[in-house]
Formats: structure tokens, C-alpha cells, sequence
């Protein structure tokens, strides 16, 4: 086959056009720092980024349920507590009123006090997080206790949250365990013996046993509660350790190696200095040239 100047041209500047485009693509790694910008430039590459995305997504959406887990356990677990402290503070005057030492004037200060923490127990019981009371399982939308209506929880749905892929975990507890209408019954009783100044010191020792009741009732859910803040602690270690291997994956497939980058970057640069210096010895001169 005759080769003529003009095929000699032509392919001197496709080898060109060909090193234009490889210094752009190297450029482009170096200036956004991804191997891959383009699915077309690795349609396998693309379609494993994609999949790395749509995981580390789902990741990221666990560790969000499991921050919303946490804060609805916590805000459990800190108001039980606190109707603990409530239920032993009753308990220890209930004690003290059961004293022959303690006058009718004390018993009513005592009283008083009493129906404060009953209150105190209705604000507990109607804890709120992101406007949701969590002692009201799916009707998170009202308060569970009002004692001035006397309404009570009833049995309430089990509320949980998706941790990992098919991994779900309740959130609440059952609201009838420790704020029932039998606690409250309760209390409101005592107060009233604290307010009678017949009551017999008897009368106020038999109350010990209910109170220590609902006292265990208080520490068992609070244990059960626990339990579950220990579960939702360990997923979340689990998915921080899938978040940094899926990132460190999703890296792998998509960052560029700058230091290769530039390297090659430098290596392509001198391979397209060198064609256009053989370019223009190989390019014989044409009638053009003279004529300018």
C-alpha cells in the first residue's frame, strides 16, 4: 500500500487528538480526584460505585434510626429512673409517718409533699421527645396519663425501629407497667391516710409493701430498658464499623492515586510534546508553506 503525506498528516494528528484526550482525562482525575467521572469511561466500575452508594445510604440511614432509638431509650430510661427517686422519696416518708414521733401538722406537710411527686410522676409519665410521648406507644400523639380527667394507658403497640437490614427493635415500653391507674390509685390513697389524722400507724406501714411493688415494677422495666440501650449500642458499633469498610471500598473503586496521576499526567505530557515535535519533522512542507 502507497502511504501519501496527506495519510501521514491524518494520522500524525489523530495520535494527537488521542494524547489530547488522555492528558484531559488525567486533568480531570487530578482536579476532581475520582478515577471515574463518567460511566462510560468504566461501565463496571460505575455500576459497583453505584451499588458501594446505595449501601453506604442504607448505612447511613440505620445509624440515623438507631440516633433516634437512642434518644427515645434514653429519655426512657432517665424518666424511670426519676420515678424511682419519686417512689423511694414516698417510701421513706411513709416510714418516717409511720413513726408515733411524727405529729398530725407533719403527716399533712408530708401529704403535701405527696401529692407534689404524684404530679411529678403525671409529667414523667407524659415525657415528650420530638413531640412524640413515648409512653404512649403508637399513639405517641397524646399524653398516655391525665389526672384531672382520669385517664389512664391502656394497652399500646409495641413501637420499633429498623436498626440493620430486618433487624427491628422496640423503642417503647409498656406504659400500664409503671403508670397504671393502680399506682396512681395507690398514691392517691396513702395521701389521703397522710391527710386523716385517724390514720393508724398500722394503716401507714401496710402501704410500704404496695409502694415497694411499684417500686419493683419501676426497677424491672428500667433493667429491661437497659438491656435494650445495650443492644442498640453494640449495632451502633457495627454499623460504624460497615460504614468505614463500605467508604473505604467505595474509595478504593472511585478515588484516583494522585501521586499515579501525576505522574502519568507528567510521563503523557512529554509523550505529546514529543509527537508534535516528530509531527513537524514528518510533515513535509506543502505548496502552502511557500506561497505564505
Amino acid at each position: 500500500m502507497r502511504v501519501t503525506q496527506s495519510m501521514i498528516s491524518s494520522q500524525t494528528l489523530t495520535n494527537i487528538q488521542n494524547n489530547y484526550g488522555k492528558l484531559a482525562n488525567l486533568q480531570e482525575q487530578l482536579s476532581t480526584g475520582k478515577k471515574i467521572n463518567r460511566p462510560s469511561q468504566d461501565p463496571v466500575a460505575a455500576t459497583s460505585a453505584m451499588q458501594y452508594h446505595t449501601e453506604l445510604r442504607g448505612i447511613e440511614q440505620f445509624q440515623r434510626n438507631t440516633s433516634e432509638a437512642n434518644a427515645w431509650l434514653e429519655s426512657t430510661d432517665s424518666a424511670l429512673d426519676t420515678v424511682n427517686q419519686a417512689l423511694q422519696r414516698i417510701r421513706e416518708m411513709t416510714v418516717q409517718a409511720s413513726n408515733d414521733t411524727y405529729d398530725e401538722t407533719q403527716r399533712m406537710n408530708m401529704a403535701e409533699e405527696v401529692g407534689q411527686l404524684i404530679t411529678h410522676i403525671e409529667d414523667l409519665a407524659n415525657t415528650q421527645v420530638n413531640n412524640k410521648y413515648i409512653f404512649n406507644g403508637t399513639d405517641s400523639r397524646n399524653p398516655p396519663v391525665n389526672l384531672a380527667e382520669e385517664t389512664f394507658p391502656t394497652d399500646t403497640d409495641t413501637v420499633t425501629v429498623e436498626l440493620m437490614a430486618g433487624v427491628e427493635v422496640p423503642i417503647n415500653v409498656e406504659a400500664g407497667q409503671v403508670f397504671g391507674e393502680d399506682m396512681f390509685a395507690d398514691l392517691r390513697a396513702l395521701e389521703n391516710k397522710l391527710m386523716d389524722p385517724e390514720t393508724s400507724d398500722e394503716e401507714l406501714d401496710a402501704f410500704l409493701t404496695t409502694i415497694d411493688s411499684h417500686v419493683d415494677e419501676t426497677l424491672r422495666t428500667e433493667a429491661e430498658v437497659g438491656a435494650r440501650m445495650n443492644r442498640v449500642a453494640m449495632i451502633e458499633d457495627r454499623l460504624a464499623e460497615q460504614n468505614v469498610i463500605a467508604t473505604r471500598i467505595m474509595s478504593d473503586n472511585e478515588d484516583a492515586d494522585i501521586a499515579e496521576v501525576i505522574t502519568e499526567l507528567v510521563t503523557r505530557e512529554s509523550v505529546h510534546q514529543a509527537s508534535f515535535a516528530s509531527g513537524a519533522r514528518i510533515i513535509q512542507p506543502s505548496l502552502i508553506d511557500f506561497l505564505s
